[in-house]
């Protein structure tokens, strides 16, 4: 498991990362539908594998806002 690491943020930094992590996953979820149309099964599952991970952190760091 990752080692946590312990760093402040204002608001509009985390706001900012949010929105590079949309951009981030849509450009994975676009990549997978891509991958799924050509059949490439294991490259479907790397994107998809990725977007999940990227939805995830943001809808962690947009909780710490929202908060």
């Amino acid at each position: 498991m990752s080692k946590a690491i312990p760093v402040k943020l204002t608001t509009d930094e985390i706001e900012m990362l949010v929105d590079a992590l949309e951009v981030d996953l849509d450009g994975y979820v676009e990549a997978a539908k891509e991958a799924r149309g050509n059949n490439r099964r294991d490259d479907v599952a790397t994107f998809t594998e990725a977007a999940t991970r990227i939805q995830a952190l943001k809808a962690k760091l947009q909780d710490l806002v929202e908060d």
